[in-house]
C-alpha cells in the first residue's frame, strides 16, 4: 500500500472537510449524467462510499481512499492506494477540488510520500504547490 499524507494549513479545516464530503458523495449520486473526465482524460473515479463528520470524513474510490481530519489551524490528509497511478489520481483529484473550494483563502495542499510503518520519506509526490 502506497501512502501520502498533507496538511493544510487554514483557519477552518472543518468547512473544507465538510464541504470536500458533500461535493463527493454529490459526485457517487449523479449516475443519470455523462461523468467529466479527470486527469487528462482518464476516467472519473467510482465513488464507493463518503462519510464525514465535524472532525473526520473518509473517501473510499475505486482508486484507493483519502482520510480526513479536522484539527485547529489544519486540515489533514491521507491517501492510500496499491499503486503509483491511483495514488497520484487520489492526490490530484482531492488537491485539485480543496484548492479551487480555498482559492480565496490561496489554500495549497503538498503531498509528502508516507512509509508503511508511519514515517515520512524525502520526497513530494502528487500535486505540488506552485
Amino acid at each position: 500500500m502506497l501512502i501520502a499524507e498533507a496538511h493544510v494549513q487554514t483557519e477552518d479545516p472543518e468547512r473544507y472537510l465538510a464541504r470536500l464530503g458533500r461535493h463527493a458523495s454529490k459526485m457517487g449520486k449523479h449516475l443519470l449524467h455523462q461523468p467529466r473526465t479527470h486527469d487528462g482524460g482518464d476516467a472519473p473515479p467510482e465513488i464507493r462510499r463518503v462519510e464525514w463528520s465535524d472532525r473526520s470524513g473518509a473517501l473510499i474510490l475505486n482508486w484507493g481512499q483519502c482520510t480526513l481530519q479536522a484539527v485547529p489551524g489544519t486540515l489533514r490528509l491521507r491517501a492510500e492506494a496499491a499503486d503509483e497511478e491511483n495514488l497520484t489520481r487520489i492526490q490530484d483529484l482531492v488537491a485539485g477540488r480543496l484548492e479551487k473550494f480555498g482559492r480565496r483563502e490561496q489554500l495549497k495542499v503538498t503531498w509528502h510520500r508516507v512509509r508503511a510503518a508511519g514515517g515520512v520519506t524525502g520526497g513530494v509526490t502528487g500535486r505540488v504547490a506552485p
